[in-house]
């Protein structure tokens, strides 16, 4: 396994890191007061092939693998200072795209990947509702099949990007007596007849990646809008949460990397006593503890996206979604008391990144969640014996391929 970066990954990565410093987020301070996401960021990100990373070239895609995606990533987080538009990117890749990627009917692929690629569609992912988070598979939105069509009805909460999606993927039961194995996945459009969307929350952090709630009343959708096979959902949202909890966080890497930076920089410039308190040990130690804590987290993440690659899913995804959200909250109060009260102001992102980082440790599953996740893979909360990972597969024992990385990608898209 070698994890040391190639020469196109760290250019991408440099090129994204640019494009974040000078292109995005730079009116941060104020849509984060009206809980807005920049359009022109969107088809920024668009334009430089970010929202195309890992889907195949042939549906206007970079056609990346999972590592250089993340390497790619942690360069555009480095350099962007709005961290929920980094989620809103995330969510749309890992949690639409991918699925869509892997498990979509060839027609489905093509109506729906160029556009989402190319930023004129924007997808979200709805799953969670009122008695349904964590334990996400014990749904109430139930689908009835009537002929050639569907019949939706329930209603999803926190979902990503809704109040600004275009293509929403819905987690229906086709039976509630069924429990998991009855959940079936549906690709609904906005503006379909049933579909009703509400912009109602306001967070703590990450407030420029809108939440919304979805209604479905007696929403049809045809046959051909369900992804995937009838009840094959738990396997699709299972791949689903392999790649969005292995990948979601890799901007936040660029964003910690940027904070801890800025602490140096501060700690050298920052004199009391006559001296700079950087070099004082506690401030010192506080700074190389926040580096210690990047670096697991990046070799986790970068492991986890290795184990993509090779179609081998492991409980790497969710040990990187735990270690980067729990290291990121760690790293930001630390930054905040290196900065002292100037840390507590809204003169300097710490205050905002902490807030941001608080709602990671939330999405894709909270911490306590990935850890029984990881406790399940390690054969501790089952009788099932202990298994060594399988490559994945799309139900019908078919191996899902992780898309090839290709030069030809990477300069596709050079500016």
């Amino acid at each position: 396994m070698n994890l040391a970066p190639t020469e196109e990954q760290t250019a991408l990565a440099d090129r994204l890191h640019t494009l974040g410093a000078t292109a995005l987020g730079a009116d941060i301070e104020t849509r984060e007061g009206t809980q807005q996401l920049q359009s022109g960021d969107w088809q920024r990100c668009a334009q430089a092939g970010v929202l195309g990373l890992p889907v195949p070239q042939e549906y206007g895609g970079l056609g990346l693998d999972a590592l250089t995606c993340a390497i790619a990533l942690e360069g555009l987080g480095g350099g962007c200072r709005d961290n929920g538009l980094m989620i809103a990117v995330g969510a749309h890749i890992w949690a639409v795209e991918m699925p869509l990627v892997a498990f979509g009917s060839a027609e489905q692929k093509q109506r729906y990947l160029p556009a989402l690629c190319d930023g004129s569609k924007t997808g979200a992912h709805a799953i969670t509702e009122a008695q349904a988070g964590s334990d996400a598979l014990s749904l109430t939105a139930t689908a009835r099949r009537e002929g050639d069509h569907y019949v939706l009805d329930g209603v999803k909460r926190f979902v990503t990007n809704a109040p600004i999606a275009d293509v929403f993927l819905v987690y229906a039961t086709v039976n509630p007596a069924l429990g998991f194995t009855g959940v079936t996945a549906f690709l609904v459009e906005r503006g379909q007849e049933g579909v009703t969307v509400e912009s109602r929350y306001e967070k703590t952090g990450l407030r420029t990646a809108p939440w919304g709630e979805i209604t479905l009343s007696g929403c049809r959708v045809p046959v051909s809008a369900r992804l995937g096979a009838e009840k094959q959902g738990s396997r699709i949202l299972g791949f689903t949460m392999g790649w969005e909890r292995a990948l979601i966080l890799a901007p936040l890497l660029g964003t910690m990397r940027r904070q801890i930076d800025d602490c140096v920089r501060f700690a050298r410039e920052r004199a009391q006593f006559g001296r700079g308190i950087g070099r004082f040990q506690s401030v010192a130690n506080r700074i190389v503890e926040m580096q210690i804590r990047l670096d697991e987290a990046r070799l986790l993440t970068h492991r986890a996206a290795w184990d993509l690659v090779q179609g081998a899913p492991s409980y790497f995804a969710e040990a990187a979604q735990l270690r980067t959200s729990e290291s990121a909250v760690e790293t930001f109060l630390d930054a905040m008391q290196v900065y002292g009260g100037l840390g507590y102001t809204t003169e300097t992102d710490v205050e905002r990144n902490l807030r941001d980082a608080l709602g990671t440790r939330i999405s894709s599953g909270t911490s306590d969640m990935q850890r029984l996740v990881m406790a399940e893979k390690l054969g501790l909360t089952s009788r099932a014996p202990i298994r060594t990972p399988s490559r994945a597969d799309d139900g019908a024992g078919r191996r899902v391929p992780s898309p090839p990385a290709t030069a030809g990608g990477l300069r596709a898209h050079a500016r």
